[in-house]
């Protein structure tokens, strides 16, 4: 089994409109709500895969009923601490000319004593687990080194595996990770530095395992990802496809490399799993996953060479 835990559960209310002009009424063309939150979305594709996994992390009274009801439609077991206030909630404007504008909720404040709950609930759980996930930004009242304090409860033998950046990557970066999956401006950002070649994205995934990282996953986004465990590097490039939606992708990846991390893959799998993975959830409209058998085409037409 697989736990992810995640930090920051958020509702994505994805709007179309012809066009979008400040203090002006505007009709919606579309509207797509999706439930999710890095720990949610990466069990959803593990469950696609197959894979018993459990999620939990911070929840909301006012609305937060309704991300159990897309659990359980994927056969997700959970158990959530839940707290006052609402789910955030993020809207994502797209006029005619595909120019998008967005704004960002903030997140209720967790109290101390619910920091606690979470970390007995991970304590409880991550014994029985193969691997732990944990990804997301954070609350009000809480500070970075809880991702530090999470993967310390995590024992000997349960592999660790981090979706972040900043101050939050670094300090679980302290405690050593097994794998670790930004994108290139989460690099970039966390390293203090502009990449402009592929040369220099290798040379910052590997200043991540000089951090605590065993293998870093760096996703390029359309043109696909890098692997380094520091010694050895691989590229593979994505397929060239329609492009439906990008959102989870970067989740898609990390549920099917970490899937593969877990069996015993070697590098060259993992990548390939992940970039199958990202790419199949980026051809998939309406949903905040990817389909299995897009999964395995994609998969078996991919190359991976040593960089």
């Amino acid at each position: 089994m697989i736990l992810t835990v995640s930090m920051s559960p958020c509702i994505d209310v994805n709007i179309e409109v012809d066009s979008l002009s400040v203090g002006m009424s505007h009709k919606i063309i579309s509207k797509r709500i999706f439930y999710t939150g890095k720990g949610i979305n990466v069990s959803i594709g593990l469950a696609r895969l197959g894979v018993r996994t459990f999620v939990t992390g911070f929840m909301y009274e006012d609305n937060g009923r309704l991300f159990e009801q897309e659990l359980h439609r994927e056969g997700i077991n959970y158990k959530f601490v839940w707290s006052h206030g609402r789910v955030r909630e993020n809207y994502k404007f797209v006029d005619h000319k595909s120019m998008l504008t967005e704004f960002d909720d903030i997140s209720p404040k967790v109290t101390p004593e619910k920091q606690e709950d979470l970390l007995k609930i991970i304590s409880e759980f991550a014994p029985g687990c193969e691997a732990v996930f944990v990804a997301g930004g954070l609350a009000k009242g809480m500070t970075a080194d809880f991702y530090k304090k999470i993967f310390s409860v995590v024992p000997p033998g349960v592999k660790k595996v981090v979706d972040s950046e900043g101050e939050r990557l670094r300090y679980a970066l302290e405690c050593g990770v097994d794998l670790v999956k930004p994108n290139l401006e989460e690099l970039q950002r966390t390293l203090g530095i502009k990449i402009k070649s592929r040369a220099a994205a290798v040379e910052g995934a590997k200043t991540l395992v000089g951090m605590g990282a065993k293998k870093v996953l760096l996703s390029l986004g359309k043109e696909g990802a890098i692997i380094t465990d520091g010694n050895r590097s691989y590229y593979c490039k994505s397929n060239n496809v329609a492009m439906n939606s990008t959102v989870g992708a970067g989740d898609a990846m990390v549920a099917a490399a970490m899937n593969a991390l877990i069996r015993g893959g070697n590098d060259v799998e993992i990548l390939r799993c992940g970039v199958a993975a990202g790419t199949a959830a980026v051809i998939t409209p309406d949903t905040m996953s990817f389909r299995k058998d897009k999964y395995e085409e994609i998969f078996s037409s991919l190359f991976v060479k040593e960089i």
